[in-house]
């Protein structure tokens, strides 16, 4: 009898046999397109040529930093199969490498592309990716912590390559060199070969030393110049170097004070004057010869019409109003033929014509440092106190906004009034009074009397105090009272008289608050000369006097801050630096109340935050 079995069992066995002798299947990796990084990582491990499995590394990589993701490409770029390109893919590998390191910020990836790095590498691309993959190398070397070997990189780059923009290189490489530590702008000078480097380097080198005012950088710019007449970068100078260059030579002659002298901001009026013209007189840099300062009175008739008047004669700038009122009167106007330096502030959503700068003590320039000092101090809950009023209203506005920015949150803000019933307004910020009201509704429940401590509430860090000396005196000891002296408390200028009064101010003990380096810097030559020779340079006036001081030097550099996004000065008020609507801010100095005095405060170490409460919003 024959039997008719079923051939399937012969076709396996064959399958499997042809599976042990042939080896699996191969995948074409020039068409295929992983679904994820591990898969690319797997496909490349089963092919055995190094270079196949590398270059489709390379390729699923780039699909990945076209798409924008620079972390999965970095999971293949990183990857132990990529530890040593062979010499084919190297350059391409390291373009594509420096990239993603780039997008990531990532320091120990830049570090590790650039530990053998030389400025020549960039040689070895052709002639059409030379500048991007130079470009690439200078940033990364600046991203591994090394400014000065990406400045050498572009040097070469300007000298090889003819095609990049000049203006841009130079502004490049000065941004690189101006962040290069004297050490090793010292030594490169020291072993410098070639005309252009040697140049730069000198030109870094002469303007390292911090102690040179922006006056004397244009003069020595200007001197370096004429030292190198053919170098490239004399010729064509860091657009930042050409504004310091032309600072002496474009500042202006006729100057206009316009200021109150009269009525009720007289006394601001004449301290602000007063400022203005002993720093002009102090400076050295100033030509009495050619520059002409005319002083008018604010204080009666409308500003636009004086506007008008005075820009029809040869005035150059206007230093004014300090009302708020005379400022606003500019802002129907499309542009201001004369440049204008008001000394104060329209509000935010004002319109502003081109040609008005602002500058003033803004109240709301202190709140968002004190946010950011919170946010320095890892203090992240807070209760606040700020007064009732406009001012309060822009105070507790800017508060707000910056303290949003750093993820801080109000666990309570009490507003007050000057004759407010302060232990009240302190229970009520601390929680002592949410504390009462549960235990008397613990007792009404039980129907017994029930012996109770008031807690304060248990998820404040810190405080934040908005207000006088002789009020904020009054609320710091009822802080401790009710169990909140253990918390910071931060505090804006206003807390401060100006002067040391040890006797009250005793009473603010522990305090930490900001003011402008005219209250604060230990030396002061100016400061020290004014108070010798001048009334009105102390407390609060004194503040005033310091804006009028620091509007003669902000007299001199508008165009600069303007232009220069990075550019700052070194004011009585703070460090001055411009936004690009024209608002000069200020950075001012922390210091803490300590024996009833201020001293200069570093930067305190604060617990970690927590995680409870209401955001700023």
């Amino acid at each position: 009898m024959i039997r008719h079995c079923s051939h399937k069992p012969a076709f396996a066995l064959l399958a499997f046999i042809l599976l042990l002798t042939g080896g699996c299947a191969t995948v074409n990796l020039d068409s295929h397109i992983a679904e994820s990084p591990e898969q690319a990582l797997a496909m490349a491990s089963d092919e055995s040529n190094q270079m196949v499995a590398q270059r489709y590394l390379l390729r699923i990589a780039s699909r990945y930093q076209n798409s924008g993701n620079h972390e999965d490409a970095r999971l293949l770029l990183r990857s132990e199969q990529m530890a040593n390109p062979v010499p084919e893919l190297e350059n391409q590998y390291r373009l594509q490498a420096m990239a993603s390191a780039l997008e990531l910020e990532d320091t120990d990836w830049a570090t590790e592309l650039t530990a053998n790095s030389k400025a020549d590498d960039f040689l070895g691309y052709p002639n059409e990716t030379m500048a991007r993959a130079a470009t690439l190398q200078a940033r990364t070397q600046a991203l591994a912590g090394e400014p000065l070997p990406a400045a050498l990189t572009l040097i070469l780059l300007a000298q090889t390559d003819s095609s990049s923009d000049p203006q841009q290189l130079h502004n490049e490489i000065w941004n690189y060199l101006k962040n290069a530590s004297p050490d090793q702008l010292g030594q490169a000078a020291d072993n410098a070969m070639g005309f252009e480097i040697e140049g730069w380097l000198e030109l870094a080198n002469t303007l390292q030393d911090p102690d040179i005012d922006l006056d004397n950088q244009g003069r020595l710019i200007r001197q370096w110049q004429n030292n190198w007449p053919g170098h490239p970068a004399a010729q064509m100078l860091p657009e930042k170097l050409a504004l310091l260059a032309d600072l002496a030579t474009s500042r202006p002659e006729h100057l206009v004070l316009a200021l109150p002298l009269d009525g009720q901001l007289a006394t601001a009026g004449k301290a602000i004057r007063d400022g203005f013209l002993a720093a002009y007189y102090s400076d050295d840099s100033a030509d009495r010869s050619k520059t002409d300062i005319r002083i008018v009175d604010t204080s009666a008739g409308s500003f636009r019409e004086l506007y008008q008047q005075l820009s029809e004669t040869n005035a150059d700038l206007i230093v004014g109003p300090l009302e708020k009122e005379g400022l606003a009167e500019l802002s129907s106007m499309n542009t201001l033929p004369v440049p204008v330096l008001g000394l104060n502030y329209l509000p935010g959503d004002s319109r502003k014509p081109a040609g008005l700068y602002q500058f003033g003590l803004s109240a709301e320039d202190e709140a968002r440092q004190i946010a950011d000092k919170l946010a320095e101090d890892n203090v992240r809950q807070v209760l606040v106190l700020i007064p009732h009023g406009e001012w309060g209203d822009r105070v507790e506005a800017a508060l707000r906004t910056r303290a949003q920015t750093h993820g801080l949150r109000a666990l309570n803000i009490e507003r007050f009034f000057p004759e407010d019933n302060f232990r009240q307004v302190t229970a009520d910020l601390l929680g002592i009074t949410t504390s009462r009201n549960r235990a008397i509704a613990v007792e009404r429940t039980i129907g017994l009397n029930v012996e109770f401590e008031p807690r304060r509430r248990q998820d404040a860090q810190g405080i934040v105090l908005v207000a006088t000396p002789t009020i904020a005196r009054q609320f710091n000891p009822l802080f401790a009272f009710y169990y909140g002296g253990d918390l910071p408390v931060y505090a804006p200028s206003i807390i401060y008289g100006g002067e040391p009064d040890p006797g009250k101010d005793r009473d603010i003990n522990n305090v930490n608050f900001t003011d402008i380096p005219w209250v604060l810097a230990e030396d002061n030559p100016l400061r020290e000369q004014a108070q010798q020779y001048l009334s009105g340079t102390r407390g609060q006036l004194g503040r005033l006097f310091a804006m009028g001081a620091d509007a003669w030097q902000l007299s001199k550099r508008l165009p600069l801050l303007q232009q220069v996004s990075d550019a700052t000065i070194d004011g009585q008020t703070g460090e001055l630096s411009m936004t690009p609507d024209g608002a000069i801010h200020r950075k001012q100095l922390w210091a803490q109340i300590r024996n009833g005095q201020p001293e200069l405060l570093e930067t305190p170490e604060q617990e970690p935050p927590g995680t409870e409460g209401e955001t700023f919003n």
